[in-house]
């Protein structure tokens, strides 16, 4: 698929249907999230491949709010191989991909293969997990869905 911004993100098996935001690096050179007041919003990491097209693309989003609880992707873990997720495009298309794994990995040891390039069409979803850290106020760990574009199903 050509390039396009992302607009919404569906993920029917843990009830997400939130709109997406195109994000850039934060002041640490790490992928930025959504800001802590859009706790619902999933984030497009837009340096890198929009969804749908050749390439890794990768959406974040959080698990948690300090203000509302639950956050996007608070159920994301739950996801199964053979799930589906949906990304909705400025271009009016969109890009269904079939889940082919999640995975938890410490923030200090996530593995490249995560953001790897690729010539198919990938996504990773990503957000917070495992212990908090209440002294670093943050998550120890990152839950990863790795998924691709599923045959036929760009449209």
């Amino acid at each position: 698929m050509p390039r396009s911004q992302p607009s919404r993100i569906r993920i029917p098996r843990i009830g997400v249907d939130a709109p997406t935001t195109a994000l850039g690096l934060d002041r640490h050179q790490q992928i930025a999230v959504p800001p802590p007041e859009q706790p619902k919003t999933a984030g497009w990491y837009k340096l890198g491949p929009s969804p749908g097209e050749a390439g890794t693309a990768v959406v974040v989003g959080h698990v948690d709010s300090r203000v509302t609880g639950r956050a996007v992707f608070f159920r994301l873990g739950a996801l199964k191989k053979g799930d589906t997720i949906e990304v909705l495009r400025k271009d009016g298309k969109k890009a269904r991909f079939t889940v082919d794994g999640v995975a938890r990995y410490p923030k200090s040891k996530v593995p490249a293969e995560v953001y790897q390039h690729t010539d198919k069409a990938q996504l990773r979803v990503i957000t917070c997990g495992g212990a908090y850290d209440k002294a670093a106020k943050a998550y120890k760990d990152n839950i990863v869905v790795f998924a691709t574009l599923a045959a036929g199903r760009a449209t």
